[in-house]
């Protein structure tokens, strides 16, 4: 970590091309550098997993409280950042340092006070205005749709770009993209066990029933299996049979069939290119467009979007993007260019959000992350060699796990890229969850994934993470298993 210098790839004249004027003053650009350097010696002493301060207990205990009344529940750990880390490692309030391998569910790829995004958060902190938005907005917001645009377009026809400040708004916009775009046919195609966000209208596509309960169910979706491994090509007959038979059901009454290349709360489950461009190719013969979101894929698999490492972009229309860029964007095609006043909104993002999302999209794009041999990949390396050897030496952590069908599930580690999970304590919803607490209090940051069998689930900092940290996070999570089989049987 760092300043930028004369090794990084984008040059400082680049680098001062979509400045705000201030920033680019000489006796600014000094005082930056000065702040940058004062934030890594501080960094520099995070090395480490730490226990709690027992003298900051009850001050943290009543933020927490606190905090729960507002909320009106309390979170789901008792998590206070101090403000300051050094890369994968965190410092918490309570003076705890742990491993976040969750960074904000995939936001953070350069992990905690990642010098060069500090450079870059000072830099749009010194734009005119806070936040950016559709109707007036300054060059950064052209940077970074450009870097988003080029990329996408290498291997597919996207062309344009609206960004928004979320996920899920820029899902919102894809759908309306899509049912524009077919005279606003009322049926929606996803797949089984899909996340969509927490909107009205995402809650209802997605497929998990906690997120809509109470909710009005208007949106029309029809869901379709993700490909099943263990049935292999047949999975994809079956799958292609039952989309036709959808289509021939609901003749033109389909905005889209919206597709997670990499399902992300349903598991991390993957599916080869041919099941996947079997089910985009029956689209596109049926005249229904195809959406890709990658809000959670982009920039963590061997290439920046997964349908191009997976060969799919010619078939793709309309994909959104979000999290490790710091702002949302909908990217689609000519033919699916929006009339006027489709899409648009009051906030963008920030200025600060836009320039640290531009200096990621560069680092990763420049930086050798990506391709078969990539820092993506040794990164993932990594994570399955300490996973598999977890499994193999301690088998009581890892005892059978079943599918909803009653199969036994033989690969217990799995996921792409920077997308990793494992299943230890049989896939079972309660005992992981037991399970990611010891975690959090034994110093690593987890979630869980799946809809049964459950795993649990890594986004780890892949902009900074070294691959032999990976040894040092599995240490710990030897440990929290050992502690939470004790616990169980006491």
């Amino acid at each position: 970590m760092g300043t930028m210098s004369a090794t990084t790839p984008v040059t400082r004249a680049e680098a001062l091309s979509h400045l705000p004027l201030p920033a680019a003053d000489p006796a600014i650009r000094a005082a930056i550098a000065d702040i940058v350097a004062r934030v890594s010696a501080l960094q520099s002493t995070i090395t480490q997993v730490l226990p709690p301060d027992a003298d900051r207990a009850g001050e943290v205990a009543a933020w927490h409280a606190r905090n729960a009344q507002l909320r009106g529940r309390a979170t789901l750990y008792p998590y206070v950042g101090a403000g300051l880390g050094n890369g994968s490692l965190v410092k918490l309030a309570d003076g705890s340092v742990k491993w976040d391998m969750i960074n904000g569910i995939g936001v953070h790829m350069f992990g905690h006070s990642d010098t060069r995004m500090i450079e870059a958060a000072l830099d749009g902190a010194l734009s005119d205005i806070c936040m950016t938005g559709h109707i007036q907005h300054n060059a950064d917001v052209l940077a970074i749709a450009e870097i988003l645009v080029t990329q996408a377009s290498r291997t597919s026809a996207l062309r344009h770009c609206f960004v928004a400040n979320s996920g899920c708004m820029v899902n919102e916009a894809a759908l309306k993209v899509c049912q524009q775009h077919t005279n606003a046919a009322p049926r929606v195609i996803a797949f089984e066990d899909c996340f969509m966000g927490r909107s009205t209208t995402m809650a209802q596509i997605g497929d998990t029933p906690a997120y809509r309960q109470g909710l009005a169910l208007n949106v029309l979706v029809d869901y379709m299996p993700f490909y099943d491994a263990l049935d292999g090509a047949v999975s994809t007959d079956r799958s292609v049979a039952q989309l036709r038979a959808l289509i021939a059901r609901y003749p033109k009454q389909h905005s889209c069939f919206v597709m997670e290349l990499i399902q992300g709360e349903g598991g991390f489950n993957v599916a080869p290119r041919s099941h996947l461009a079997a089910l985009m190719k029956t689209c596109r013969d049926a005249g229904i467009p195809v959406w890709v979101d990658e809000i959670q894929t982009f920039g963590r698999t061997t290439e920046p979007f997964a349908f191009e490492g997976l060969g799919l972009g010619e078939f793709v229309d309309v994909c959104t993007v979000g999290k490790m860029a710091q702002v949302c964007a909908c990217l689609f095609t000519e033919k699916f260019n929006p009339k006027p006043g489709l899409l648009a909104g009051t906030f963008m993002a920030s200025t600060s959000a836009f320039h640290v999302g531009r200096r990621a999209l560069e680092i990763m794009r420049d930086g050798g992350y990506y391709g078969k041999d990539g820092k993506v990949e040794r990164l993932h390396a990594a994570f399955r060699r300490e996973a598999d050897a977890l499994v193999s030496r301690r088998p009581e952590f890892f005892p059978a796990v079943r599918d909803p069908r009653g199969r036994l599930v033989e690969s217990l580690v799995g996921g792409v890229g920077g997308m990793m999970r494992f299943t230890p304590l049989g896939g079972s919803k309660e005992r992981i969850g037991r399970l990611l607490n010891v975690l959090f209090d034994e110093g690593v940051i987890a979630l869980g994934c799946g809809h049964g069998p459950f795993h649990v689930r890594f986004l780890p900092a892949i902009g900074v993470m070294e691959p032999a940290q990976m040894k040092a996070v599995f240490a710990v999570v030897e440990r929290s298993l050992a502690r939470t089989l004790a616990e169980e049987a006491n």
